[in-house]
């Protein structure tokens, strides 16, 4: 199969698994806010509920013999109908479920596509400027919709009718299997890579708490969907042009530590600069580091586990999902962003601070 096809391939999967699996309920959320009733608290359950989803497929992907091909086409077509679902019937628990199932389905699509796509010699750039791809465009949905006076069930459904498209034409493509992807990892991560892990957890602490609630922030500030509307785009948009420019570089290693410490600056912003200015320059600098980081953190695997990436990647996921587990639940137990916004930041500030050190080592198997 040529490069391009891969590129645009990997590209499209994963602006519907992560851009609209996992963060189509981000732009919703201010929607479901005013026609159905959801709180904060609720928003955080729910969020919550996807990243456990997530840690549940990234860790199935460590060990399970899944077949690349029936794991990449599960996930595209579950995120599809359960993106579907979500504006059929209201229901907390209903919706719970929903939003655990994506999550599953979008762990398997990361893992299984950017091991097959990064082993074909794809681009990283390329490939991951699909995430915020996926981003932006649901963010211009929703934020059509609203202009519309749409309701949040109406956004589900549109997002869900385009997933499905997406995952119709891709179909054909996504029929391989390799060494690299097919059947139960050979190895699971060993000591030695453990602070690559825990380096990847606190990414996915320290950007999920204003990756979930930059939006509905917003909104605490405007109320014309037609400003407050914009942070999610613009986010998605940062996240797609930075892959494209951040993938260019030899040493994805500092690529990491530099974009950690940017997230850092990030997510305090909104507490430093009040009002709309603040967090829309958190929208950027978040939004323009959190898949420079998925990017390097992946191509990092690869080097330092060569053959063997598959189950550093899924453990560096699990790792990250298990980070966005808690950071909603934190905001969900304080009632409050403040204080969970700090303790992101300083734990990524920590974490740019072991990377600086360069504990991982050279390529080599998994032992």
């Amino acid at each position: 199969m040529p490069v391009s096809t891969v590129a645009f391939s990997g590209f499209a999967a994963l602006a519907v698994a992560m851009g609209l699996g996992r963060f189509a309920f981000t732009p919703i959320l201010p929607m479901m806010q005013d026609d159905a009733g959801l709180s904060i608290a609720g928003g955080g359950w729910l969020a919550a509920a996807n990243y456990m989803g997530y840690l549940a497929g990234a860790l199935s992907a460590i060990r399970l013999p899944l077949s690349s091909v029936a794991s990449v086409r599960a996930g595209l077509v579950v995120i599809a109908v359960s993106t579907l679902a979500m504006g059929m019937q209201h229901g907390f628990a209903y919706w719970f479920a929903l939003r655990a199932l994506a999550g599953v389905a979008s762990a398997w699509v990361l893992v299984f596509v950017s091991t097959w796509a990064l082993a074909k010699k794809t681009p990283a750039g390329t490939l991951y400027a699909g995430v915020g791809a996926g981003i932006a465009a649901a963010g211009v949905v929703c934020l059509a919709l609203m202009a519309l006076h749409a309701s949040s069930s109406a956004a589900w459904i549109t997002l869900g009718v385009a997933s499905f498209v997406t995952t119709a034409v891709l179909w054909r493509n996504f029929d391989f299997e390799s060494n690299a992807t097919n059947g139960p990892a050979a190895a699971t991560p060993g000591s030695r890579h453990c602070l690559l892990v825990l380096c990847y957890g606190a990414f996915g602490f320290g950007y999920i708490i204003p990756a979930t609630f930059l939006p509905a922030m917003a909104k605490e500030v405007i109320a014309d969907p037609a400003l407050f509307g914009w942070a999610w785009p613009v986010f998605g948009a940062a996240a797609a042009a930075s892959t494209l420019f951040a993938g260019s570089f030899p040493n994805q290693r500092k690529v990491w530590m530099v974009a950690t410490l940017i997230m850092a600056l990030g997510v305090v912003l909104p507490l430093m600069i009040p009002g709309l200015p603040g967090i829309a320059l958190a929208a950027v600098l978040v939004g323009g580091t959190f898949m420079v980081i998925t990017m390097a953190g992946m191509q990092e695997a690869r080097r330092v586990a060569a053959e063997r990436a598959r189950p550093l990647m899924a453990a560096m996921t699990s790792a990250f999902a298990l980070g966005q587990v808690v950071g909603p639940l934190c905001v969900s137990y304080l009632g409050s962003v403040v204080y969970a916004l700090l303790a992101g930041a300083a734990i990524l500030v920590l974490s740019a601070a072991v990377l600086l050190r360069d504990p991982f080592g050279d390529p080599t198997s998994l032992k």
